[in-house]
């Protein structure tokens, strides 16, 4: 396996105003709220587009997969434009896109429209989710310090708010149309305060290199460790409650608890990850949480007691935390490929892990077993920690 060096040689330019630094900061904090508010914003949708468009569950899975679609079709574009247009052009069209489509989803009943509209929505998540990303590796690169898990923090804590303003507005009896409109607006509010704070055509246009291109190397290593740890994610969103209602018997009401503990610990890992890659090193982050979250899925499957899955999920959360993060970071860093090409594969390929994951260890549980299937994840974990220690600080 090719080393993989997280040392910054290249610096962006010289230490540049203060303000503008932390204006920088600031907007791509924003920018990963955005995309976790818009995330959740669509979640709740998600029944209402079944029963207005009359799908059973074979024709809403269809449906849903053009959402990966969108996104996994826009990443690659997107990195590109934004190595020859800049930043802000992508992001603005990434935004719109989002703010267009939902309130269709919101409120749109035939199937075509809701299919293009759910297409709008995948490629804008893809497009902006891209950027932000490459973003956060320049605003990284300029500070000296680690800020990539603090960045992706704000992801998981606008999920989080997101879901309860949706919740909040559903519950109020604003409809689904009102209350995807003003989380639209705020969605649009806070893209203009990250504005100023977008890096500029000239920045963004540092590195050229091809609109699309295989991942090797360095990037695809990267690549499939993101793979491994977002199927471990889509894991816990999809398949922790059914685990805990078929194989622990906990009743229905409670069986979100598992992804509660989950995002709880994920989140709060992210919040306050800038610190531990400091002091632990990029290195450790990834071999101790791929360990951790190893053992967390090894707790749930093994000890036959609910509250012990429950403690499972939430090191699994703990330990997936900062690894992504870490791996962006590095997709940033190499020098195999261009960062505008790096990046986009590497979101590129744990998309594929979120869309693809599931439905693979559905396969496996059908084959195996669903306790089978998530050690088998497990595995991958261990596999995301050996080959962490490759990381080459």
């Amino acid at each position: 396996m090719p080393a993989l060096d997280l040392t910054d040689p290249v610096a962006l330019g010289g230490a540049g105003d203060r303000n503008a630094a932390r204006g920088q900061r600031v907007s791509t904090r924003l920018l990963f709220l955005i995309v976790g508010i818009a995330n959740a914003t669509w979640a709740p949708l998600v029944p209402l587009v079944k029963d207005r468009a009359g799908l059973d569950a074979a024709g809403l899975g269809l449906l849903l997969l053009t959402f990966g679609v969108g996104s996994i079709l826009a990443m690659p574009s997107a990195g590109a434009a934004a190595a020859r247009l800049g930043f802000r052009p992508v992001l603005l069209a990434g935004t719109l896109a989002l703010g267009l489509a939902l309130p269709v989803l919101a409120v749109g009943a035939g199937l075509v429209t809701l299919t293009l509209a759910l297409l709008l929505f995948g490629a804008g998540m893809g497009a902006v989710d891209c950027v932000m990303n490459l973003q956060a590796v320049a605003v990284e690169r300029r500070s000296g310090h680690p800020m990539m898990s603090g960045f992706h923090g704000l992801y998981s804590l606008g999920c989080i708010l997101g879901a309860l303003i949706a919740s909040g507005l559903l519950a109020a009896g604003l409809g689904a149309g009102w209350s995807v409109l003003l989380l639209t607006a705020g969605i649009g509010a806070l893209f203009a305060a990250a504005w100023p704070g977008i890096l500029p055509t000239e920045r963004a246009g540092a590195q050229g290199g091809p609109a699309f291109a295989l991942p090797r190397g360095p990037v695809l290593v990267l690549g499939l460790l993101c793979f491994a740890v977002f199927l471990t994610e889509g894991a816990a969103l999809d398949w922790s409650a059914l685990f805990l209602i078929q194989q622990r018997g906990l009743d229905p009401a409670w069986a979100a608890l598992g992804y509660a503990a989950f995002s709880v610990t994920m989140t709060a890992g992210r919040l306050a990850g800038d610190r531990v890659v400091a002091r632990l090193g990029r290195r450790s982050v990834v071999v101790l949480g791929g360990l951790l979250a190893a053992a967390g899925l090894a707790l749930s499957v093994l000890v036959p007691a609910w509250e012990a899955a429950l403690a499972g999920y939430a090191l699994v959360g703990a330990g997936c935390a900062n690894i992504v993060p870490v791996l962006f970071t590095a997709a940033g860093r190499q020098r195999a490929m261009p960062e505008s090409v790096a990046v986009p594969a590497v979101t590129t390929l744990g998309y594929a892990g979120v869309l693809a994951g599931p439905a693979l260890i559905g396969f496996a549980a059908q084959a195996l077993g669903l306790p089978a299937a998530l050690l088998i994840v497990a595995a991958l974990l261990v596999g995301v920690a050996a080959a962490g220690r490759s990381l080459r600080v």
